[in-house]
């Protein structure tokens, strides 16, 4: 069985303080309240709308966080990793769950029922100052988002945010970065707001002026300066 810990030491990401307690009797504790179990691609573990269960923690695989608006349109808001805690908000609030999680490969999970959470949180102060770390980075992630959407007037430079944004999550230091798609068109176009054909279109031109390269899943970022040249709204007229 993968503890906690271990799985965030397999693949750092965004907002994993809560996860990152020192061994002992507290994580310990928080152990015994978990039951882990796998999903195979495309499962949904909880629904926009829906009450609160509890909190996920990712153990292996990513988990896609979408919102669906009055007239049924979809955005997805971010791509979980492992490591992350899913559903802590609502879990914390007893409001309904913001967005749907559905996973985009095969996942490995560990469920917190919300009952037993709360009670862990009020006799542990420490785990008490994780969620409040964790639920603040979620904030700044979101903030974040927003601003890239918003401040990006064109899907253009959203879509180049969004490559070099995936770079950056995966952690790549090499000056021609190596990104795992994992991603169809459609689920990159309800990343920026946009439509799959203009994604589509959109790759090949970068393709076509050597900023990336794409082989099957694989993308290569091959002029990183000029994909964020793009990204600001600095770089050059691409024709659209």
């Amino acid at each position: 069985m993968q503890t906690m810990q271990a799985a965030v030491t397999e693949r750092k990401a965004p907002g994993t303080r809560f996860l990152e307690m020192e061994p002992g009797p507290v994580l310990q504790s928080l152990e015994r309240l978990t039951f882990e179990t796998a999903y195979p691609e495309g499962a949904v573990l909880f629904v926009e709308g829906q009450r609160p269960q509890g909190i996920i923690v990712i153990c292996r695989g990513r988990v896609k966080l979408s919102a669906t608006s009055s007239e049924g349109r979809t955005l997805i808001v971010r791509i979980a990793e492992a490591g992350e805690v899913l559903g802590l908000s609502a879990t914390m609030l007893g409001q309904p769950y913001e967005v749907t999680a559905q996973t985009v490969e095969p996942c490995q999970v560990k469920l917190i029922r919300r009952d037993p959470f709360l009670v862990w949180l009020r006799h542990n102060p420490g785990g008490a100052l994780r969620v409040a770390e964790e639920l603040a980075e979620e904030y700044n992630s979101t903030c974040q988002q927003l601003r890239s959407m918003l401040l990006s007037h064109t899907a253009t430079q959203r879509l180049a945010r969004l490559l070099l944004e995936m770079a950056t999550r995966e952690g790549s230091m090499e000056r021609t970065p190596h990104v795992h798609l994992g991603l169809t068109h459609q689920e990159m176009a309800e990343m920026i707001g946009s439509s799959r054909e203009t994604v589509t279109r959109l790759l090949a031109l970068f393709r076509q002026k050597e900023m990336i390269e794409i082989k099957a899943s694989r993308l290569t970022i091959r002029n990183r300066e000029a994909l964020r040249g793009v990204g600001q709204g600095e770089g050059p007229r691409l024709g659209l």
